[in-house]
């Protein structure tokens, strides 16, 4: 996605309706495209402003967000859970389908993280 086009840009674009233009040719002055000026010169009419629109996806929002306390009480009670497993249990306990990567990824992002320890016999020797 691109990013908006800037204030400086939408403020001289509002000068230009206050002045009297249409959003149409306030638009071809700032060589941006007719339907542009036209949105933008409907913002100005409703808000008084063109800002722009907020991007990207809302935080917090995705369907594991509400079963958090689920998977803090589940790693609680088995810190060595796997992510198939976490997954299974959710689907057992709330008929929610998700993926084992997309649980990964949403504990990795609240903070959640495991280092795994190789773990390798001392070194015994065998008596001849």
């Amino acid at each position: 996605m691109s990013a908006p086009l800037p204030d400086a840009l939408r403020a001289r674009f509002q000068r230009y309706i206050e002045e009297g233009l249409s959003g149409r040719a306030a638009a071809l002055r700032l060589k941006l495209s007719p339907a542009t000026g036209a949105r933008w010169a409907l913002a100005i009419r409703r808000t008084g402003r063109a800002e722009a629109a907020p991007q990207g996806r809302p935080k917090g929002k995705g369907k594991l967000d509400p079963h958090l306390g689920f998977f803090a009480e589940i790693i609680a009670q088995d810190g060595d859970i796997t992510m198939p497993e976490l997954s299974a249990a959710l689907f057992d306990a709330t008929r929610v389908r998700a993926h084992p990567n997309a649980i990964g990824k949403f504990l990795r992002k609240l903070g959640y993280t495991y280092k795994k320890s190789h773990w390798s016999p001392p070194n015994v020797t065998v008596p001849r």
